[in-house]
This record gives structure tokens, sequence and C-alpha cells, in this order.
């Protein structure tokens, strides 16, 4: 998931500004290369050169009548999908370019193949992650693309059409050697983690696993900005980071002050996690969503974005309607 913490944007320019600056090469219009995230064997992907310029030559896709006629009538006839996504920098999911205002990133990348396909225009509105969810139950965007991951409990008030899978990673201090595999390798450790989202529910779970284990629980450390976690982990104050692996991989290979201890499946053990576009349930919307999802998927443009941006391993065969999910955090 994107980070979820609320932040100005211009707090979030700064941030992304320190990060991109790392590697960017102004020679080259802007570019910062990482490796790709791995595959969950061990090994890191490919080297990929990002575009963190304000022009970026966007991936783009036709209309496909048929799949627009699936809309609500009074979303055809206003011509717009009402985006959210959340405000916080998390490259090379949701950012912002070199120029601070321009928000680039593969979510909003994969919502304008979507938004083409209906022959719609995108509109986004970008917000703390909590106005995300009150801004769907208002109606008062069409859908969300913010790295949100499918779960059970969200079930009950949204609708999902998924595109991508959720993969989190343990991000700890450069030289930390620690390796984390399951709740036994957290138990009494210090760890961030960013309210409201799947990984603190994992985080938590794995909390209440470690003390019926007899072990210390997690001592669950919260920050408003990702500048603050971040001091925090280069400082000592706190071990660990759960966050998005995609996130993680671009900072450790853009930054280099921190490594990857350890990752895991956005739904938690058994089960792949999903990143979904997100509805209020029952608005008309999911299924035409889904469809676009899956005619992208189709004619290619989809695995072009995933590759542009470094994340071809978490692409996905086809778009589901609210498959299972993250299970709700054990009492």
């Amino acid at each position: 998931m994107y980070t979820r913490r609320t932040a100005t944007t211009t707090v979030i320019g700064l941030a992304a500004a320190l990060l991109l600056g790392a590697c960017a090469n102004p020679s080259d219009g802007a570019t910062t290369e990482v490796k790709a995230p791995g595959d969950g064997s061990g090994k890191t992907g490919t080297s990929v050169k990002i575009n963190n310029s304000p022009d970026q030559n966007r991936v783009t896709t036709p209309k496909v009548d048929a799949i627009a006629a699936k809309l609500p009538e009074a979303v055809r006839k206003r011509g717009t999908l009402k985006i959210v996504n959340s405000a916080d920098a998390s490259a090379p999911l949701g950012f912002y370019a070199t120029d601070d205002k321009t928000r680039i990133g593969v979510e909003t990348d994969i919502a304008h193949l979507v938004a083409g396909t209906l022959g719609l225009k995108p509109e986004f509105t970008s917000v703390s992650w909590e106005n995300i969810f009150v801004g769907l139950d208002a109606a008062k965007y069409d859908a969300g693309f913010s790295n949100i991951t499918v779960t059970e409990e969200r079930k009950e008030k949204y609708d999902f059409a998924t595109y991508r899978k959720d993969d989190l990673a343990f991000e700890a201090k450069k030289g930390s050697k620690l390796k984390i595999d399951d709740f036994r390798d957290v138990a009494g450790r210090t760890i961030a983690v960013d309210s409201g989202t799947n990984q603190e529910k994992i985080l938590v779970d794995w909390s209440k696993q470690a003390e019926k284990a007899g072990l210390e629980p997690v001592d669950i450390k919260y920050y408003k900005a990702a500048s603050d976690t971040y001091l925090a982990l280069e400082s000592g104050r706190i071990e660990l980071f759960l966050g998005p692996s995609p996130t993680a991989a671009y900072r450790v290979a853009s930054a280099g002050r921190t490594e990857i201890a350890g990752t895991l499946s956005g739904a938690g053990d058994g089960l792949q996690g999903l990143i979904a576009a997100t509805t209020k349930k029952d608005s008309g919307l999911v299924e035409p969503l889904a469809a676009a999802l899956n005619e992208v998927i189709d004619n290619g443009t989809y695995a072009k974005v995933l590759q542009r941006w470094g994340l071809s391993t978490e692409a996905v065969a086809k778009s589901e309607i609210n498959p299972p999910g993250l299970p709700k955090t054990a009492k």
C-alpha cells in the first residue's frame, strides 16, 4: 500500500526531492536507476531507469465502446472518472515529479489506462489516507487507485477490482543483519508501521501470536511523516519499518541507507495480497473497472506500465472482483 500518512504538499515535495535526488541524472531527463523488486526468491530484479520528470510520456490505450457502455449513465454523461489517491509520496507507487507538483507513479499510470479504456478523462484528487475512504463513502470520488489492499473488513463497505499483487517488506538500517521470517522474529522488537493499513493489521496479529507463544509483544511505533520514520530508523530509535515492498526496494536502491530484512504477502500468511481499484459498494462501477483492467492486461499496455516502474513481478493474470482478502484482525 502507499505509506499511509497525512502530509502537506510542501513536506511531500521536499521528501520526494531528497529521496530522488540521490540517483537522479539530469543529463537523461531526470531519471532514477533502481533495482526492481525481486520475485520472492531472494534475488533482486533487473535494473530499471525510472523517469521522475513532469514529462511522463505515459502509456496510453484507446476507448473500448463495449466496456464504456457498462458505466453508470451519470458517469458516462459527466465524461470524467473521479480518482482519489493518497497525498503521501511513495515512489514508485505514487509520488511527485521533480517539479514537486506533477503526480506520477504506477498507480497514476494504471488509472490513466482504465480511464482511457472507458473513454473518460481522469480527474485526480490527493487526500490523506483516511479521507480516501471518507470520500468514497460520500460518493465524492468514483474510485480509489492508491495501493489499496483487498481486506475482508473493507469488502463490507467497498467493491474491489484487482490489478496488482500486494507484497510487503521489513526495512532495516543498512548493516543490521536482521532477518524476519515470522512472528518469532519480531517479538520484542521496536517496529514502525503506518496506521490504518493492512500492514498494521498483520503486525498487530504477529504481536499477538508472539504473546501467545510466551514471547515479548512488538513495540509498535507510528509516525505522521515518512521523514520522521526514516530518521527514527537510521538513528536506531526503531529497528524496522513494515511497508510496501516496491517502496522499500526503491528506497534501498536509490538512497542506500537501509536494507530489506524480510518480505511477506500483503494478506499475511497463506494468501496472496492483492491491490485493487476501490469503489463504494454497489455503485455500479466495479464491473466496468474490472473489464477495463482486463482489457489493458490483454492488450499489453498494463505490462508496459508495470515494466516502466520496475514492478513486472507484481503483475496479475486478470482482474478479479472482490476476491478473498486479508482476514479480519484476530481478537
